[in-house]
């Protein structure tokens, strides 16, 4: 009886491509290399996912994203994902958090902003998604977010209504 193992291939690392050294060939050891702009790393505790829910958000096809402007000097780029239970049963919820790291892993180095935090929630159809939608969809967040908003527009008091109650 064989094994479902011995069928597998190893998969090979994968390795994070900087933009501007996509083009040269690895250096010989003991050059130093170049390394990313900043640093991607995991968000791992509840009060992090918290603080940036107070941040803002942007929703596209599969996908939440919700961005949080850390004021701190630290270019460090931190990422969370969460899927609810209303997305489907632990086989699902986990199927779409995979997805959504690996468009993550492809989209943040060059879109997301140094010294933000990011959280990516997982809707009903991520786990289902075309590759390539879920990522045009994370890749339009992370662009949206990334863009400077300008300041909400409020409607100016007049004397008419500045002594009215609503």
């Amino acid at each position: 009886m064989r094994s479902m193992v011995e069928g597998r291939r190893p998969r090979e690392p994968m390795e994070r491509i900087n933009p501007s050294t996509a083009s040269r060939s690895p250096s010989p050891k003991g050059e130093e290399q170049m390394s990313d702009p900043f640093k991607i790393e995991r968000m791992t505790s509840r009060p992090q996912f918290l603080a940036a829910a107070k941040g803002v958000s942007e929703a596209r096809g599969a996908v939440v994203v919700q961005r949080l402007d850390r004021q701190d000097d630290i270019s460090t780029v931190r990422l969370g994902f969460t899927a609810t239970r209303k997305v489907g049963n632990a086989v699902i919820r986990n199927r779409a958090k995979r997805r959504l790291r690996e468009a993550a892993r492809a989209a943040a180095p060059l879109l997301a902003v140094p010294g933000s935090d990011y959280v990516f929630v997982a809707r009903m159809g991520t786990a289902d998604r075309p590759w390539d939608r879920l990522l045009d969809d994370v890749k339009s967040a992370l662009t949206r977010l990334a863009t400077p908003r300008p300041a909400p527009k409020t409607a100016p008091l007049t004397s008419a209504n500045a002594g009215q109650d609503s």
